[in-house]
């Protein structure tokens, strides 16, 4: 789960990182009296996505004066933001941050991740932190310095002379270092996070290290222990489809493909989506209807798959486990007897009662088209996408 820049900065705050004070806006009317809480001589107006790339789409802008700040406000509410993240049709801005202001020295790129190589939390840092991160990384791989962090002593002094030396800090800034990474770090083991960014993370002329831009992304299977993260989710920054499917239980994520595919299990998940870009096609989402799925569920799937206008063909590739393939021979049946439009459809089933599911569909009436393998099923589909687009 991925919440805001400013409920970012509220969290870490409280485990004694230093960031700007900021206000947040929802409406134009809240502009002027919140602008007016800015005690520094510039401010920063930032609209608040859940995509990276804003600063560079205009989505971050410093203003000089009240009637500016109301002024750029004004023009960011309600309007489209559209970065690398966000797709052609951009993510409406429906609340906007307004900053206070420092003098940067420097700045630098800070980040912790779960490693999952090692099972250890990762602290990522570059001399070379702003909005052009990705391309320094690109450009200069060894400019980025990566720390791995053992749980069983965590962080340490070493870690703070490395990260100092690296950043090309005096040494009298590593205490004001240390409890910046130290909050970090307990915030991102206490809060289970899969991610924490700072970037960029700046020294001010004034001799201040402070956060100026956070992101975090939260484990969705702990947030059962963190019922006041969960309440930070915003919904109007998901896909409704997304949202629809968990509501259910089932693990879905929009694409941008037209090959809808509903799987059982995560890694058979990917490896159909990689059968089908083999295949020349591209996948429409990633589903996965886990292991005792029923029949209901499989139908509610495909309903959520078709709620994409851009599928034109739906790959169903099960093995049967825990959910038999009869089951989902009558799930498929079920949904596709109620269809809202007709794509066509073609299914791979395996595992155990494969060939009662296979007589299920077989004598169905509907036109629904077998395949025996994974890749047959893949270049079935990609097929018949082809020759559909060629018709029309």
């Amino acid at each position: 789960m991925n919440i805001h820049e400013y409920q970012a900065k509220a969290i870490l705050k409280s485990y004694g990182v230093a960031v700007l004070e900021g206000y947040l806006v929802e409406a134009v009317n809240q502009l002027e009296t919140q602008a007016r809480k800015i005690q520094t001589d510039v401010a920063v107006v930032k609209a608040q996505i859940h995509a990276g790339g804003r600063g560079k789409a205009g989505g971050v802008k410093v203003v000089d004066s009240l009637n500016a700040c109301i002024e750029i406000g004004t023009e960011m509410l309600g309007k489209p933001l559209v970065t690398h993240q966000t797709g052609p049709n951009g993510q409406k801005i429906r609340k906007i941050y307004i900053e206070e202001g420092c003098e940067i020295e420097s700045e630098f790129y800070m980040s912790m991740v779960l490693d999952r190589t090692t099972s250890k939390v990762m602290i990522i840092a570059s001399k070379e932190g702003g909005m052009d991160i990705e391309e320094v990384a690109k450009r200069s791989s060894n400019s980025i310095l990566k720390i791995t962090i053992d749980p069983l002593i965590g962080i340490r002094a070493f870690h703070i002379r490395i990260l100092t030396e690296s950043f090309g800090l005096s040494t009298d800034l590593m205490p004001k270092l240390e409890k910046i990474v130290k909050g970090m770090y307990t915030c991102f083991v206490e809060k289970d996070l899969n991610l924490v960014e700072i970037n960029p993370f700046v020294l001010s002329k004034e001799g201040q290290l402070i956060v100026l831009d956070a992101k975090m992304n939260f484990d969705d299977n702990a947030l059962f222990r963190h019922a006041d993260i969960e309440r930070l989710r915003d919904f109007d920054e998901e896909d409704s489809k997304e949202i629809e499917a968990s509501s259910v239980g089932l693990s879905y994520v929009a694409l941008e493909g037209e090959i809808g595919c509903l799987v059982n299990g995560a890694g058979l998940a990917m490896a159909t989506m990689d059968a089908i870009h083999y295949a020349g096609g591209r996948p429409a989402n990633f589903l996965d209807v886990g292991g005792s799925a029923s029949a209901e569920m499989v139908s509610k799937a495909l309903d959520i798959i078709l709620s994409d206008e851009h599928v034109k063909g739906v790959f169903i590739n099960i093995f049967g486990g825990i959910m038999h393939c009869n089951t989902i021979a009558e799930g498929i049946i079920q949904a596709t007897k109620s269809l809202s439009r007709s794509v066509p459809i073609v299914v791979r089933l395996e595992g155990t009662n494969v060939a009662d599911g296979k007589r299920l569909l077989d004598h169905s009436g509907l036109d629904i088209i077998s395949a025996d393998t994974m890749d047959e099923g893949a270049e079935k589909i990609v097929s018949l996408i082809k020759g559909e687009e060629a018709i029309a």
